[in-house]
């Protein structure tokens, strides 16, 4: 971009000092960047949450199609075993729930309030921006009578725009101070808002999986067969496959 000194409309005088207007995009730079970042953080909780939910629900729909499986009529032990994981999954489904619904209620919605007052900063930040054009504009009008000859209907017009000035530089001055003051306040604010939802989000993890470890420690304890190593029983495997691979209806040609 290229630089055009004393542009039309624009003042000479630096009404504005530079060490404050860097303090103000420092400030205004970490909010648009926390406004981002929560955004962001919601979404990914709302992805995680769903793809949580559908796995529980899918591992249901897949016991529930064992059960409806020929061999759970001719094979006791075989219906006996898919049961027992069938009654593990619809626990792990009715734990996930509870614990989506837990981040949904501690986490996720938080998120969405905490993220709705940006559109309100935002417009305040506007305004501020709109503030200073007017100020910088009537600023450069003064300067325009201030370098004329000092005649009467001059002075007169001079003393008309510093009145008109007046307002509107006080007017940017308080909005200029209010955003310097509150943006850090509003940024540190984050910690004491967040720490209670991460908090929660920890613990709903933590009581998931605790009981999932209890879940399938009592399947595993259902299912298992002594003596049989996970070794064997691809061995096993690997035998009846060999024998289903010699009929002749899959023999390669």
């Amino acid at each position: 971009m290229s630089w055009i000194p004393f542009k039309i409309g624009q003042p000479k005088k630096q009404i504005v000092p530079k060490t404050v207007e860097r303090d103000f995009e420092r400030e205004y730079g970490k909010l648009q960047q926390l406004e981002e970042q929560t955004r962001r953080l919601q979404k990914d909780m709302k992805k995680s949450t769903d793809a949580d939910l559908a796995m529980s629900k899918s591992a249901v729909k897949i016991s529930l199609d064992l059960l409806s499986n020929p061999l759970c009529e001719q094979d006791q032990d075989f219906l006996n075993m898919v049961t027992a994981l069938d009654t593990a999954m619809k626990r792990m489904d009715a734990f996930n729930q509870e614990k989506v619904n837990q981040i949904q209620k501690t986490v996720i919605e938080p998120l969405k309030k905490f993220g709705s007052v940006f559109p309100s900063l935002n417009m305040a930040v506007k305004r501020r921006e709109q503030a200073l054009q007017d100020y910088r504009r009537l600023q450069a009008k003064v300067e325009k009578h201030e370098e004329k000859e000092k005649t009467g209907p001059v002075l007169a017009k001079l003393h008309q725009a510093r009145e008109e000035l007046r307002p509107v530089r006080e007017d940017f001055e308080a909005k200029n101070k209010q955003l310097l003051d509150e943006m850090p306040r509003f940024y540190s604010s984050r910690l004491d808002y967040f720490q209670p939802s991460f908090e929660a989000l920890i613990r709903a993890q933590v009581v998931y999986y605790s009981e999932m470890h209890k879940i399938f420690g009592d399947l595993t304890q259902q299912l298992e067969q002594p003596g049989r190593s996970d070794e064997q029983r691809e061995q096993e495997n690997e035998a009846k496959l060999s024998e289903l691979r010699a009929l002749s209806i899959v023999a390669d040609d």
